[in-house]
């Protein structure tokens, strides 16, 4: 079994050791909330990361924007070298959701640039969990939106070992049925090529392509190789090739959704005309009849995710699936910076709902469509089992649900302190900057006789040379 191996030049000093210790007894005790509150500088990351190493479980650490989560991403890579570090945020670089405004009748079609290494990087992260637990996830808030089932998902996918017994025909079928291109011509991610015995694929999750040979009905040998060069890179006994997106559907769910989405338009269409409502009735007739046919013909199409209720085999209501549900049960979810990222995790629901509403009343879309959607914040409570929030200044929130489980990290290893602040008042401050300007000595204009220096760090200690947990 793969075990977390923790790569470090330096050893934990200061308050680290104490929050290591405490923080893991934690864990090992089931406490569901713990806090680690600690100053810029004190080493946070380290800190959780010998936690990491000790609990010895699949992981993951939100964070509220995709820049700092690229940060954690990497100083995590360069701590566990050895384990699948893995990054799971929107794969959007630019992103216009679908919206109605009825007070003007404009529509707003969806725009979106996807892209494709993030994309990768998405599909790579579920991949890892099937395969390993030392595993470590940073995401955004994305990881609440609802992508396709994982039963559905690892199903499709299949094995390749050299020596297998394996007709050429029934490898390209497989391909075709999770969403596999064949491309003669540009040999793209997502996408094969056939050259008489040799099938070379291009998985969507890797930055390297396999060549598959064969030898009648037998697979000869299993290489990776230079999807640009061709040159081999390296030799397998056994792959595992998985579907090209999240939302690849099996035949028979795939006729079920095709039923029940027609089932729904019939439903929807005798709704409007009964209110006379005309126009709704011919829109969403037209508009979801071509996407059954699209459906029909390819297995995909523009906005499929809004009828993932039908693929993933939910019933109304039901939560999405998501990322959270990839993971097995006893894995271990870090909020970075949790005071901001909670109330985003809590706020995401309720503006996509608002959204989708409105796209519904007018006939832009299906009453299905309304399950497409993030979890609201109580669904995301149930689906993580042990959290630990990091933050310098933690929320109420926070506080209350670890219940004293608030464990502080007050000194910096670096041996960083706050900068001095000068606080200096509103009069003669023109006069003041001048004499800044000027690189004369500060304070010496006569309004600014008052002027108070303060360490900002020790304005918030109290008697015992702590900081306090609660906030004024």
């Amino acid at each position: 079994m793969n075990k977390f191996k923790l790569h470090f030049e330096f050893k934990p000093k200061g308050d680290q050791t104490k929050a290591i210790l405490q923080l893991t007894e934690g864990l090992e005790s089931g406490e569901a909330h713990q806090v680690l509150m600690g100053v810029t500088g004190s080493g946070k990351t380290f800190t959780i990361a010998n936690i990491i190493e000790k609990a010895n479980r699949p992981v993951l650490v939100i964070s509220h924007n995709k820049t700092l989560a690229a940060q954690l991403y990497q100083e995590f890579r360069r701590f566990f070298p050895e384990s699948a570090v893995e990054y799971f945020v929107s794969y959007y670089d630019y992103y216009q959701p679908e919206a109605y405004i009825p007070a003007s009748n404009t529509y707003i079609a969806k725009e979106a640039t996807i892209n494709e290494e993030i994309d990768r990087l998405r599909l790579r992260a579920t991949n890892s969990l099937f395969q390993r637990r030392d595993v470590i996830i940073v995401a955004s808030v994305s990881c609440i939106y609802g992508i396709g089932s994982p039963q559905t998902y690892y199903s499709m996918s299949f094995p390749l070992q050299k020596g297998q017994t394996l007709k050429r025909k029934e490898i390209l079928k497989s391909l075709v049925d999770i969403q596999y291109e064949r491309d003669e011509a540009e040999f793209e991610r997502g996408s094969f090529r056939v050259r008489g015995d040799i099938i070379e694929v291009y998985p969507s999750y890797e930055d390297i392509a396999y060549r598959i040979e064969l030898d009648d009905d037998r697979i000869a040998n299993i290489s990776a190789i230079d999807p640009l060069l061709g040159k081999t890179l390296n030799t397998y006994q056994k792959i595992i090739l998985y579907p090209r997106t999240f939302f690849s559907t099996p035949p028979d769910i795939l006729d079920y959704a095709i039923r029940s989405i027609e089932k729904e338009l019939e439903e929807r269409i005798t709704f409007f005309k009964k209110q006379e409502k005309l126009m709704e009735a011919h829109r969403i007739e037209e508009r979801t009849l071509f996407d059954l046919e699209m459906l029909r013909e390819f297995g995909w199409c523009p906005g499929i995710e809004n009828y993932s209720l039908y693929l993933s085999l939910r019933k109304p209501g039901e939560p999405p699936y998501t990322l959270l549900d990839y993971f097995p049960p006893d894995f271990l979810t870090i909020i970075d910076e949790s005071h901001v990222s909670i109330p985003q995790i809590g706020g995401m629901y309720y503006g996509d709902r608002s959204r989708k509403e409105t796209l519904v009343e007018h006939g832009f879309r299906l009453p299905s469509a309304l399950d497409n959607r993030p979890l609201n914040f109580k669904e995301f409570e149930n689906r993580v089992q042990q959290m630990l929030y990091v933050s310098a200044t933690p929320s109420l929130y926070e506080i209350k649900k670890a219940r004293g489980r608030v464990i502080e990290q007050i000194i910096r290893p670096t041996g960083l302190t706050d900068p001095e602040v000068e606080v200096r008042p509103i009069k003669g401050q023109i006069q003041d900057l001048m004499s800044e300007k000027e690189g004369k000595n500060p304070g010496n204009h006569p309004d600014q006789e008052d002027g108070r220096r303060f360490n900002p760090l020790l304005s918030r200690t109290g008697a015992s040379g702590t900081i306090s947990p609660f906030r004024n």
